[in-house]
């Protein structure tokens, strides 16, 4: 049985920080259970969304639609608007509703300011763009004693990362789904944090067989 990985999508939100994410959560290569997961899109609307990139995006289910019980992981991007006063708001709630059903959450950059906002970076570990980042945005903030100053993080359901650190934060999400087998996984980064060809080789050999 197929289980859906939910990303969240709203206007200009940053394509680079979760492709890494999401394109090998769907491709099913060199996966434990190759075809297990498939990534759907969850909007706030069924209106079509354009990415800061200039793709646009039809969601596949609208945010009233979506249930921590018919899904295994909500990735939240990065976007400008995570920043304005009640930013992105209504997917910070969604993060809530999934942390409390013990649904993991995986957010980068911008909507690590929105889950502070909702408070639910004040007790756990966390990491994002920086700390300054996230108290100059969220005068609420109360979690700096949990700050870790680490490309990603996972605490549990919660995967946080900067969002120059795409890589780092799809290692978290894949470590958290257990995609890949810890090697696989090991030779993954290698590949394509470390620009090691020698991850290519690995994993080449992992395909073979």
């Amino acid at each position: 049985m197929t289980k859906t990985v939910h990303m969240a999508i709203y206007p200009l939100l940053a394509d680079w920080e979760v492709g890494h994410a999401t394109a090998h959560i769907n491709n099913g290569r060199w996966q434990k259970h190759p075809g297990l997961y498939e990534v759907k899109t969850v909007a706030a609307t069924s209106d079509p969304v354009t990415t800061m990139g200039g793709a646009t995006l039809v969601p596949d289910v609208t945010l009233d639609e979506l249930s921590p019980a018919d899904s295994v992981m909500l990735i939240l991007p990065g976007a400008d608007s995570w920043l304005a006063p009640g930013g992105n708001a209504e997917f910070a709630k969604a993060a809530r509703r999934f942390l409390e059903a013990g649904t993991p959450v995986a957010a980068i950059c911008g909507a690590t300011a929105g889950l502070a906002a909702e408070g639910l970076l004040d007790d756990r570990r966390h990491t994002s763009n920086a700390a300054d980042f996230l108290s100059g945005f969220v005068p609420t903030y109360e979690g700096a004693d949990s700050y870790v100053h680490e490309p990603a993080v996972t605490d549990g359901d919660l995967v946080t990362a900067s969002g120059t650190s795409p890589v780092a934060f799809a290692r978290e999400v894949f470590a958290r789904l257990d995609l890949y087998e810890p090697s696989v996984l090991a030779s993954w980064v290698k590949l394509y944090g470390d620009n090691d060809p020698a991850g290519f080789f690995e994993l080449m050999a992992v395909e073979e067989g």
